[in-house]
């Protein structure tokens, strides 16, 4: 079997969940290599829409409700090479809590001067972007 590149897999949709002036976090039961910590995500589905499979993926991994705002932006992962959806979204219902513990580890609301502890090698330009302007009211 040959590798695939990131144009045959499936695209991954991450949800930028932001409440009460912090960030949702999860930290996967198995890192990909320096990735510990990230937003909740997973594989776009079938004929979802990344704004879809964000909401999907937080209801299945934390067990909240939200809903999708707007994409911020899109990228092929540096560091895992899969093209990346990025997501804003807003809380409907719920609190999190390790909904998956297959995969996951730990959830956390992060504030903004928290995320370098949390992901040292920085984050994609447009979601920081959204970050500052989201964490800083």
């Amino acid at each position: 079997m040959t590798e695939q590149t990131a144009q045959e897999r499936p695209g991954i949709a991450a949800a930028i969940v932001v409440q009460d002036g912090a960030v949702l976090m999860v930290r996967r039961r198995v890192a990909e290599g320096q990735l510990s910590w990230q937003f909740p995500a997973g594989e776009i589905e079938g004929t979802e829409t990344p704004e879809q499979a964000a909401a999907r993926e937080t209801s299945e991994e934390v067990g909240m409700e939200v809903t999708a705002l707007k994409v911020l932006g899109e990228r092929v992962h540096p560091k895992t090479g899969r093209k990346m959806t990025y997501v804003a979204c807003v809380v409907e219902s719920g609190a999190p809590y390790v909904a998956d513990d297959d995969e996951l580890a730990e959830v956390a609301w992060v504030r903004h001067a928290q995320i370098p502890a949390y992901v040292p090698y920085g984050l994609f330009d447009a979601v920081q972007v959204y970050l500052d302007a989201a964490l800083s009211r």
